[in-house]
């Protein structure tokens, strides 16, 4: 039996936000997510220790995906445990840890396809240069299934919930419904404005596992993603707000797929809108946002339906 734990939110600075990781206070204890190069010691350091812990005392790096944002202060931190702390990731995710090109391959693969500005290599470069620590080989790969054990009788098991990215995947602290989640549930974004994810149909599936088996709790979201209204939630949701941001979620993956499949229907085709080609979609949303904006959700969820193609019949429904 999965003894009780205390968790800590860890926010570190970025710009104009905050980025979030979580520390759980096991005999072995574990940050689940990372930041970026400077998270772990201008984030993560002063505010473990002023709980009065150590982060060179972290034995385990747990990462929900592998976007820089989440992966990018790993090594730095896997340095300050005197390379002590095992570090996991999903085996599908594992190359966003093993090499900075990565990121840039995955942006030409997708979002870059759409932007048309011709300088977008080059800051993906330059971004994946600048925010993550170092290229690291993971010390664990997992699939989803898997139990890791934080010492004192404290289990987490993995749980695979692709779509945000291929290797997306949930920890739940085991006995006590504490589940993080990291990008998994986008409810209608962040600062965006737009859900973001790269399969609808693994996205719609995982929203699904994680409301009708899972039933969090306590869930932990990557960052404050926002209600339909605009208002955030914060990131730490009692069972209560759980279940309304997988709700919501779900309902807003349902509205992006319907706009999305009219728009695959009618033909894509170039205007000078800059949601181009999916101007149409766009529209039926009503969405205003600014589409150049990184990560750039519209145009990779819009791609995400356009390389896994569906009925409009087939959209989830809420």
């Amino acid at each position: 039996m999965t003894q009780p734990v205390t968790i800590h939110p860890l926010v570190s600075p970025w710009g104009r936000f905050g980025l979030y990781s979580f520390f759980i206070d096991a005999p072995e204890p574990a940050v689940v997510d990372t930041g970026i190069a400077t998270s772990p010691a201008e984030g993560m350091a002063p505010a473990l220790a002023a709980i009065g812990r150590r982060i060179e005392d972290v034995r385990w790096i747990l990462l929900t995906h592998g976007h820089i944002d989440h992966v990018g202060g790993a090594h730095a931190l896997w340095e300050l445990t005197v390379r002590k702390a095992q570090v996991v990731i999903h085996e599908a995710d594992a190359p966003m840890l093993r090499s900075r090109r990565a990121h840039v391959e995955e942006y030409l693969a997708g979002r870059g396809r759409y932007l048309n500005d011709p300088d977008g290599e080059a800051k993906v470069t330059a971004a994946a240069n600048a925010v993550i620590s170092g290229e690291m080989e993971p010390s664990l790969l997992v699939k989803g299934g898997e139990t890791l054990s934080l010492g004192g009788g404290v289990t987490v098991s993995v749980h695979a919930m692709p779509g945000h990215t291929p290797g997306s995947v949930a920890y739940a602290v085991d006995g006590q419904s504490a589940v993080f989640t990291g990008d998994a549930v986008q409810v209608h974004g962040a600062a965006n404005g737009f859900p973001g994810y790269t399969d609808p149909d693994a996205y719609r599936a995982s929203l699904a596992y994680l409301r009708g088996d899972l039933r969090p709790r306590h869930l932990y979201l990557g960052h404050p993603y926002r209600r339909a209204d605009g208002t955030p939630y914060g990131v730490e949701l009692d069972a209560a707000q759980a279940g309304e941001a997988i709700d919501q979620s779900i309902a807003a993956e349902a509205r992006v797929a319907r706009a999305a499949c009219g728009c695959l229907a009618a033909g894509l085709a170039g205007t000078d809108s800059p949601y181009s080609p999916f101007a149409r979609a766009a529209g039926d949303l009503g969405y205003a946002g600014d589409p150049t904006l990184e990560p750039s959700p519209f145009f990779t969820s819009m791609h995400g339906y356009r390389t896994h193609p569906q009925s409009p019949t087939g959209a989830s429904q809420p």
